[in-house]
């Protein structure tokens, strides 16, 4: 069994779809933080592959992208000795647990929730997972007992519907779950595109020069960052409303090396851009060769599978105890 540090108390869950390769801005915005939040909380982090399946995935790749996660999330610094990191399809209990769910969730509550509003207002033929997949995620959450579940602003409404049925199950069958509580994640630095500063970097964007992944060949994010959408004003100056693509390209500098923004500034005041742009390359460049060596070292060893194999058994051996719990408090069979 995992054993976790004694002073820490507290635990959180977060789930990761497996959907493309990451980018520099999940990494700077994302990952970073979520690195310092396991030295601070009991943390469950599993690879939500059964929520991806909402929309059609193309079977090959999404089992590729499944293995390619957990071993990318652990180069980038996620340290398996400190978090439980689990598969979410790999543990049965999580679909077992979210059908009791569902039949102590009102159809309302689904039909209100504004993720699946617009998703499903883009494509006529939904699937019927995608109106029940927030139930998923409240069985995701409650099997777990865990005390937070850090979101952003615009996945707070999911947590809100899982504290809901929580609170419901418990009061209609008796204390089963802890209700959580939704840790709003104003996550790190926001990274922009690189092409259109205006934007966030995004992995579907349409400009793919404009996005860094961190599997891209090194020689392609220098020439991506050597590239990136600057200004006529020439002063290496942080001020995103009117130099947005050079704010961002501090942002990045920031982010990698620790220096703040007048350091940067200061250090680049007689420099051109095309200097700082150098600069920013081999920062990036250097950061993500590290990751990359990590990667390849963790893929192609038997130690993912030794992580991802232990730790189901935990999930499963805790998930399988709360639906027996579940069942016995709703009455049905034994």
């Amino acid at each position: 069994m995992k054993e976790f540090n004694q002073k820490i108390t507290k635990s959180i869950l977060t789930g990761i779809q497996p959907s493309g390769i990451i980018t520099l801005g999940n990494y700077i915005g994302a990952i970073k933080q979520m690195v310092r939040m396991q030295d601070e909380f009991k943390s469950y982090i599993f690879i939500a592959d059964m929520h991806a399946i909402t929309v059609p995935q193309d079977p090959e790749k999404l089992h590729k992208n499944i293995r390619s996660l957990v071993a990318l999330y652990i180069a980038c610094g996620i340290d398996p000795d400190k978090n439980i990191i689990f598969v979410q399809s790999e543990n049965e209990y999580h679909a077992n647990i979210s059908w009791l769910l569902e039949c102590n969730t009102y159809f309302g509550e689904l039909s209100r929730m504004t993720q699946f509003k617009d998703k499903s207002s883009k494509n006529a033929n939904f699937s019927a997972g995608l109106f029940t997949y927030p139930i998923l995620m409240a069985a995701d959450i409650l099997a777990y007992d865990v005390d937070y579940v850090p979101v952003g602003i615009d996945q707070k409404q999911h947590v809100e519907l899982a504290r809901n049925i929580a609170s419901r199950f418990n009061k209609k069958y008796g204390p089963t779950f802890k209700v959580p509580e939704a840790y709003i994640t104003d996550f790190g630095t926001k990274i922009t595109d690189l092409v259109n500063p205006t934007k966030k970097m995004s992995k579907s964007s349409a400009n793919q020069k404009g996005v860094i992944r961190l599997l891209d060949d090194l020689k392609s994010i220098e020439k991506k960052i050597m590239g990136a959408t600057t200004d006529s004003d020439c002063q290496i100056k942080y001020d995103p409303l009117n130099k947005p693509g050079i704010s961002n390209l501090i942002n990045i500098c920031v982010a990698l090396t620790g220096k703040t923004i007048n350091e940067i500034e200061n250090a680049f005041k007689n420099q051109n851009y095309g200097e700082f742009k150098k600069y920013v390359a081999s920062v990036v460049v250097e950061e993500i060769r590290g990751i990359q060596k990590r990667y390849e070292e963790i893929i192609n060893s038997e130690k993912l599978d030794q992580i991802l194999n232990e730790n189901i058994k935990i999930t499963r051996s805790i998930a399988k105890e709360k639906f027996i719990t579940m069942k016995h408090n709703m009455g049905l069979y034994k």
